[in-house]
């Protein structure tokens, strides 16, 4: 059996309870009416749309507007659910007994989908360099034995929100190339680089067996449409993965990808919404973390919505997020929801209430140290 997946268990649990969420990865979202009147659409046209069957690779026009995102033809794009794009892919592109190295710490379904599946997973750890984190090559390097079915990367990175440099995805690409291994990245952060100009290009673009998985949650502030995408320009594992969709979802809801395709449509201005907002709460987050020198250690990002910063507290990051949220009122994502011990937190950039969070968190501190 697939094990329970811890960090969405704690969603279910705290998400829609705890007065204020610390740990976010998502950005502020819009109302259907904030997203029409962005395309200056009247309402009447979302209102007569037809509730049919789509097609399942997705709507044309969308699947266009995805192609021009990624540098690649729109006949590469397949329309999916996120979290659906990394079960097709390990279904598609991985068998049991294979080998499928993963960058770490990472979201659950990236690793455990691919074990599940019978591959043995190898990890590839991002290394902790002072005030940031870094990519070890090298290691990577020795990973990737002849053989090795995958290699899975996270780029911009949850949690740490690390963003590798362009010789870096180059070497990544040619090392894939020389092994065999199929590149698969998640892209779900790309687009919300704090500096714009360190924007990577697509996976899919660089190498014809990469796959790309994209979507509309993060960036773009739209998790509530449930539109991503998986973009590859490997025709049979096109094939392979709408076979397996099939299975799943079929098609996309259409009035999904009537309001996706507004949004891609507007991409440039929804992105640069949710980076003024991240930018903003970066720096309420830096001068936090100075505040509390004894207790944290930040970490900076240089792209995506979240920031991964060490817990100094002997008593560990979870025994920290749990007092947090039981006698603060703030949820918090402890390390360990990721697989990478028990020494940080993740710390979500993306929303408005961002300082309201970190307000409250600030008041549990001062009367927790008040009472120790």
């Amino acid at each position: 059996m697939i094990p329970e997946f811890r960090l969405e268990r704690a969603f279910a649990r705290w998400e829609f309870s705890a007065p204020h969420l610390l740990s976010p990865s998502d950005c502020e979202t819009l109302s259907i009416q904030e997203l029409l009147e962005l395309a200056g659409m009247p309402a009447r046209e979302l209102l007569d749309l037809r509730l049919g069957y789509t097609e399942s690779q997705g709507d044309p026009a969308l699947r266009e507007r995805i192609a021009a995102l990624c540098d690649v033809a729109a006949e590469d794009v397949l329309v999916v659910v996120p979290e659906e794009g990394i079960l097709l892919a390990a279904l598609s592109a991985v068998e049991p007994g294979d080998r499928v190295v993963v960058q770490t710490p990472c979201y659950q379904s990236l690793s455990d989908v691919a074990a599940w599946r019978g591959a043995e997973v190898v990890p590839w750890p991002l290394v902790e360099d002072g005030g940031s984190w870094r990519m070890d090559l090298g290691h990577l390097d020795a990973l990737l034995e002849p053989g090795t079915r995958m290699l899975v990367v996270n780029a911009p990175h949850n949690p740490t929100g690390h963003l590798p440099e362009p010789k870096e995805l180059d070497g990544i690409v040619a090392l894939c190339e020389e092994r065999g291994a199929r590149l698969f990245v998640d892209e779900m952060y790309r687009g919300l680089e704090h500096d714009p100009a360190a924007r990577l290009p697509s996976a899919a673009s660089l190498d014809p067996r990469a796959v790309s998985l994209g979507g509309l949650s993060k960036t773009y502030g739209l998790p509530g449409l449930r539109l991503g995408w998986l973009v590859t320009r490997d025709e049979e594992l096109r094939r392979r993965l709408g076979r397996w969709k099939d299975y799943t979802t079929i098609c996309a809801p259409a009035p999904s990808e009537l309001l996706g395709r507004i949004a891609l449509e507007h991409a440039g201005r929804l992105a640069e919404r949710s980076r003024a907002i991240v930018v903003e709460n970066l720096g309420h987050a830096r001068a936090f973390a100075a505040r509390w020198p004894d207790l944290l250690a930040w970490r900076e990002p240089r792209a995506g919505s979240v920031a991964f910063a060490r817990v100094l507290d002997p008593a560990g990051a979870t025994a920290f997020a749990d007092g947090a949220v039981e006698h603060g009122g703030v949820m918090i994502v402890a390390s360990p929801l990721f697989d990478f011990g028990d020494a940080h937190i993740r710390i979500g950039l993306g929303r408005r209430n961002f300082t309201l969070a970190i307000s409250a968190l600030e008041g549990y501190l001062r009367r927790d140290h008040i009472t120790r």
